[in-house]
């Protein structure tokens, strides 16, 4: 499916990265295993192996370049549709711990098969964000909790800040046209210092990683049901 493992290997060598064999091995399997998915359950609109390889595996491991995480970290993946960036982040970090969210169970199916089939360890959830992060097991207890959606980034803060530790962090990838400055309130009332943004292009394309850290706890209001966080956004 993917170009062989030399040409991938010298695209990623130009965003300052390195794969393994073993690394290319899951990455071609997942991207196969996507395309064929896809045909029955949308997933991505994406379907060219090398967009696939750009776009969505490089995007998200780009992240282990921007960001430090540290060895061992939680990461919750919110809304992670087919799984990234959190699972192309395991591929390339297996000391990580991942937890894959989603609203629509298809794609937790989806994400449990693609698991098994690459051989890696995930907890998958099935539900929605302001529902999940009111439970005790998993409400401020990740180092980071991500999302690359196209949400604004007040409703996004509502739903990912409250299942990080005071000391978390908050990572949100973003395109250019957003006015992220709008969600910093939101990140505020949240528990968050200020964010930082983080400008790089992939491809072609302008990119930004938009990160917050939590310095207190998230007020136990938070998250309110979907309608409010539409209706009135911090």
């Amino acid at each position: 499916m993917l170009r062989d493992f030399e040409l991938c290997c010298s695209e990623l060598s130009e965003y300052g990265l390195t794969m393994t064999p073993e690394m290319y091995e899951k990455f071609d399997i997942y991207a196969e295993f996507l395309v064929e998915y896809n045909k029955n359950v949308n997933l991505t609109a994406i379907t060219d192996a090398d967009e696939i390889f750009l776009k969505h595996f490089i995007d998200s491991i780009l992240i282990c370049r921007y960001v430090d995480i540290p060895e061992n970290a939680s990461v919750i993946d919110v809304g992670t549709g087919a799984g990234f960036p959190s699972v192309p982040l395991k591929i390339f970090r297996p000391d990580i711990k991942i937890t894959l969210l989603d609203s629509l169970n298809k794609r937790i199916v989806f994400l449990n098969q693609l698991c098994e089939k690459i051989d890696i360890q995930a907890n998958t959830i099935h539900g929605r964000a302001e529902d999940i992060s009111k439970m005790a097991e998993y409400r401020e207890k990740f180092d980071f909790s991500c999302a690359r959606a196209v949400a604004n980034m007040s409703l996004l803060s509502e739903l990912c800040v409250p299942f990080l530790k005071v000391g978390g962090t908050f990572i949100s990838m973003k395109g250019p046209g957003e006015d992220i400055s709008l969600g910093q309130n939101a990140l505020n009332v949240l528990g968050c210092d200020k964010m930082n943004e983080i400008n790089y292009m992939l491809g072609m394309d302008s990119r930004r990683i938009i990160t917050a850290k939590k310095i207190s706890h998230t007020p136990t209001k938070y998250p309110r049901n979907s309608g409010q966080i539409k209706k009135k956004p911090l």
